[in-house]
């Protein structure tokens, strides 16, 4: 639902609402973390370059936004209200507008509200208008629902059981099918688990956005055994739904410990002295779950349910 607000900034005022199926506390990680929001922001096409991002009051969020034609959009925005779960308001620099974002629960779902408050007409006509920001914000909430449906799904897909193990996850701009079947044929052993998984299996009904025609074949999980007990699992991560791979961040060490404290402590010891890209927390899918990057630059992924 996209529509100018009716009130007396009716004429300047942008506003689009939609449900999206997803826990509110997933939304709003998606909305406040870099490593997140550079994935999926913008209309279709657009990349993201995220200079800083401090999501408090007086923060700033500094990005370029890269049009798909080679055009770069810088943007600068101050934030100006966090209530979390509940609200962000940022103020953008230039055009000037005040942008207002609320979440609210609605039975596991999160119904998104997104207001944008130009301080004049004439911006407006400018932004909205001549630029069609109005069908790009209808754009960037597909990509953003896109990207909440591939974390959803990906996640759901982590260990279900206590038992220790170490795997290596892989991510693949569009061709985990081709390497992984390459794996098989050298390592002689079969997929685990349900096989392979494609975006397309998801069942209708259940409450996932549409998944775009192109990307309905790929992989949305699959584990290989290689030698040792060891686990290759993988997933298309593809620039249709917003990701963007190098060669560095497409691999994770996936530890799965037996327990919370130990969970905790290998986290904390490897993340000393590294970056932490997402803390250490419980998350909407029952999994104590962090990601880090080492001081020597190695990723780690820690997943520990509790039965």
């Amino acid at each position: 639902m996209l529509r100018e607000k009716e009130s007396n900034t009716a004429e300047r005022e942008l506003t689009i609402s939609r449900l999206l199926n997803a826990p509110r506390e997933l939304v709003w990680e998606v909305w406040t973390k870099p490593e997140h929001i550079k994935n999926w922001w913008g209309p279709t096409g657009f990349t993201n370059t995220i200079f800083s991002m401090e999501v408090k009051p007086g923060g700033v969020w500094d990005f370029i936004m890269h049009g798909p034609d080679g055009t770069d959009y810088k943007n600068k925005s101050i934030y100006k209200e966090i209530i979390k779960p509940e609200r962000i308001v940022f103020e953008h620099v230039s055009p000037k507008f005040i942008a207002t974002i609320t979440f609210e629960e609605k039975n596991g779902k999160t119904l998104l509200t997104w207001n944008m408050l130009f301080e004049t007409r004439e911006q407006f006509e400018k932004v909205v208008k001549t630029f069609k920001a109005d069908e790009g914000l209808k754009q960037n909430i597909v990509k953003l629902e896109d990207y909440l449906q591939a974390q959803f799904s990906i996640r759901s897909q982590l260990k279900t059981t206590t038992n220790a193990r170490v795997t290596t996850y892989l991510n693949f701009p569009g061709k985990t099918e081709e390497a992984f079947n390459f794996y098989k044929k050298i390592f002689k052993t079969e997929f685990s688990g349900k096989g392979i998984q494609r975006f397309g299996d998801i069942p209708p009904g259940t409450g996932h956005p549409p998944v775009s025609d192109n990307i309905k074949n790929m992989i949305l999980h699959v584990e290989l055994p290689i030698v040792g007990g060891h686990v290759l699992m993988a997933t298309d991560a593809p620039v249709e739904m917003g990701f963007t791979l190098t060669h560095g961040n497409n691999m994770h060490i996936c530890v799965e410990p037996e327990t919370r404290k130990e969970t905790k402590r290998l986290f904390d010891a490897l993340s000393e002295g590294g970056t932490i890209t997402m803390p250490l927390e419980d998350m909407f899918f029952g999994a104590y779950f962090g990601e880090c990057t080492d001081k020597y630059g190695i990723n780690w992924m820690f997943n520990f349910i509790q039965k």
